[in-house]
């Protein structure tokens, strides 16, 4: 058993794939192409921006025939597929210069790594952007894709080499990997990068920063919760609902039920 940071940290998901073999390895076997590459570059923006928001992307790299762009969130939004969206296609708009050709040189690629789950609770999905026909046939005119990974959601029926990748990280969350359980050398590489006698004091801070900014949003998420649980009881004391079955409808106590009541 290794000890090991878990990826869900972007800290540590950004030190272990920015290494080259490992980030070549990964987006390979996820994209299903040969991919070459000699650089990856974290927390990347394009200057001059392209359209109002100014994306960061966590991990990006290109070779002669692809642009890949991987990003981590851990935390669950309501937005993510439409962020990671624009976050692609400024990726692709960026390669436009000129209006006498709209076709860009490079095929882009964007992975997003969901490693808190996600609500439709399957470990991968495509948005691939390629032409079909009524009867679903492609027409292989456009080969960009977005696609989204839960390790979570990692099943037995999960196709290699997905399963493999997803399962690894998924096995870092609780902080301890047995690496006798994969055979790809990049995912032994991957693990031994993120030792956690590896991490640095300032990658440790990052960490623990993280670590207290998700526990921030989600005492934002739960009082905003709260009170609209308090709101629907409001509601439903108003109409002269019995007090059983409003705190059975929204979890809230009899004692609470009574204070809002008062305050009517």
């Amino acid at each position: 058993m290794k000890h090991v940071a878990s990826l869900k940290y972007g800290v540590v998901f950004k030190k272990a794939f920015c290494d080259p073999e490992i980030f070549s390895a990964f987006a390979q076997d996820i994209i299903g192409l040969p991919i070459a590459i000699d650089r990856v570059e974290t927390e990347k923006e394009f200057d001059p921006p392209v359209g109002y928001v100014k994306p960061r992307f966590d991990l990006f790299a290109e070779d002669s025939r692809h642009r890949i762009v991987v990003d981590i969130q851990h935390g669950r939004t309501g937005d993510h597929y439409d962020r990671f969206l624009y976050y692609h296609c400024v990726a692709l708009l960026e390669q436009v210069a000129k209006a006498e050709n709209y076709r860009p040189p490079l095929k882009v690629f964007t992975v997003v790594v969901l490693t808190s789950g996600d609500r439709h609770q399957t470990p991968i999905s495509v948005t691939d952007f390629d032409p079909h026909d009524l009867d679903g046939r492609p027409l292989h005119e456009i080969p960009h894709k977005v696609i989204y990974l839960c390790p979570k959601y990692v099943t037995a029926e999960t196709p290699e080499p997905y399963r493999e990748w997803l399962r690894a990280i998924d096995d870092t969350l609780d902080e301890k990997v047995d690496e006798t359980q994969y055979q790809q050398a990049a995912i032994h590489k991957l693990f031994d990068a993120i030792r956690r006698d590896h991490i640095s004091p300032e990658e440790r801070a990052s960490m623990i920063d993280q670590f207290h900014l998700e526990e921030l949003q989600q005492t934002k998420l739960e009082e905003g919760k709260l009170i609209q649980r308090k709101e629907i009881a409001r509601a439903l004391l108003g109409k002269g609902i019995a007090a059983d079955i409003i705190a059975e409808t929204t979890g809230l106590s009899q004692e609470e039920l009574r204070l809002l009541a008062k305050e009517a």
